[in-house]
């Protein structure tokens, strides 16, 4: 499984290179932090929905902290998705390290 850095993500979103963000987390943590654009598909939802993800663009995965999104950048990755990476640290590490205003909790 890939990780890039939340640096990573924010250089490839400002370069405007097209990739899909999954977020993975709960109603009710999207409801307190979210990054625009993304795409929210519950964990458990995931192999329900996964026909609803492009398989040739590149996806980065996304929940709190990284480990959530850890196990569905690996099932995406063994389920036709090898373009999926995950985000490590999460939004939390994006709130720390991007973007203050988006809250941590």
């Amino acid at each position: 499984m890939t990780e890039i850095t939340v640096f990573d993500l924010k250089r490839r979103r400002d370069g405007g290179e097209p990739l899909v963000l999954l977020d993975v987390r709960e109603p009710d943590e999207i409801a307190t932090a979210a990054l625009s654009g993304a795409t929210f598909i519950p964990m458990a939802e995931i192999p329900a929905r996964r026909a609803e993800l492009p398989p040739d663009t590149p996806i980065v995965v996304i929940c709190h902290a990284g480990s959530r999104s850890a196990r569905v950048t690996q099932f995406l990755n063994e389920n036709g998705y090898p373009n999926a990476v995950n985000l490590a640290g999460g939004i939390d590490a994006w709130s720390v390290s991007i973007d203050p205003g988006v809250p941590r909790y």
